[in-house]
């Protein structure tokens, strides 16, 4: 097992890692809009789920992945009004590789963020 960690994205916010790779695969952690820097974006779904995106491109590089090697995602968000809105810009992150997916509700997200997306992927080197 080995833990993943890149100054490209923002650090942890609690007791665990970006990511984890074990087997082949990398399982990320559940990225929010905060900058590499550790600091929350405003309060604008489009522009929280571009750093969301960016930040879990970043943490699948870092760990010999990327964007086109995930396998599943899930997206958590404080409201399904803001559903095609996230789905524009995922549509858009991930082109035309369409990886399985589970988009959840949720009442509050950490840091009262709009959205949150984790990830796992296959790894392209170890």
């Amino acid at each position: 097992m080995k833990y993943i960690q890149t100054d490209k994205a923002p650090s942890a916010i609690g007791p665990y890692s970006q990511a984890v790779v074990a087997n082949g695969m990398v399982y990320t952690s559940g990225q929010i809009a905060l900058t590499p820097k550790g600091i929350m974006l405003e309060a604008d779904v489009k522009i929280q789920t571009k750093q969301v995106l960016e930040n879990l491109k970043e943490v699948l590089l870092e760990a010999g992945s990327s964007m086109e090697l995930v396998v599943k995602t899930t997206i958590f968000i404080d409201s399904m009004d803001d559903f095609a809105v996230i789905n524009k810009i995922y549509e858009e992150a991930f082109g035309s590789h369409k990886p399985a997916r589970a988009t959840v509700a949720v009442k509050t997200l950490p840091k009262n963020a709009l959205v949150e997306i984790d990830a796992v992927a296959l790894v392209e080197r170890l």
